[in-house]
């Protein structure tokens, strides 16, 4: 997996995030993919509103191989089920509008994609977040003699 993640950011053209990408958590992986999949997408609807139709099939192509060989390849349908699967169907049509829209130079669909990968961003990001407590603590910890404070690392 991470090897086809670090091929799909490096389409990204992103050849100096190597040493994050070898130190990144998968989370974090996924979420430096979609990051890259919207900026390429910015950077089409502008080459598009300049009608720079090169840099903006550059552009597209990128956005599109992030998609299809970091996001969807990443996915476990094994393991995620329902999810995976419907992610897979949801890759799958954002890479065809993309390549519809730089076909077409279609900005609507362009700003369709990025809306559907920011929604995904988002709920993506807020997985690692930590939970926050519920309800405010009635009691104090107590302390065990026979223990030793926890130092999370720290001598």
């Amino acid at each position: 997996m991470a090897s086809n993640i670090k091929n799909a950011l490096n389409a990204y053209g992103q050849s100096s995030i190597e040493l994050e990408v070898e130190h990144a958590s998968p989370h974090k992986l996924i979420s430096m993919l979609y990051e890259g999949a919207l900026k390429a997408i910015f950077l089409a609807k502008a080459h598009m509103q300049n009608r720079e139709i090169g840099p903006k099939g550059v552009a597209i192509s990128k956005a599109i191989a992030i998609i299809e060989e970091g996001l969807r390849v990443s996915l476990d349908v094994g393991k995620s089920g329902e999810i995976a699967g419907n992610l897979d169907t949801l890759y799958d049509y954002m890479s065809r509008r993309l390549f519809d829209a730089n076909l077409n130079n279609d900005l609507a669909a362009l700003e369709e994609v990025q809306g559907l990968l920011s929604q995904l961003r988002e709920a993506w990001e807020s997985i690692e977040k930590p939970q926050a407590t519920l309800g405010t603590p009635t009691e104090e910890p107590t302390q065990h003699a026979d223990r030793k404070p926890l130092s999370y690392g720290r001598v």
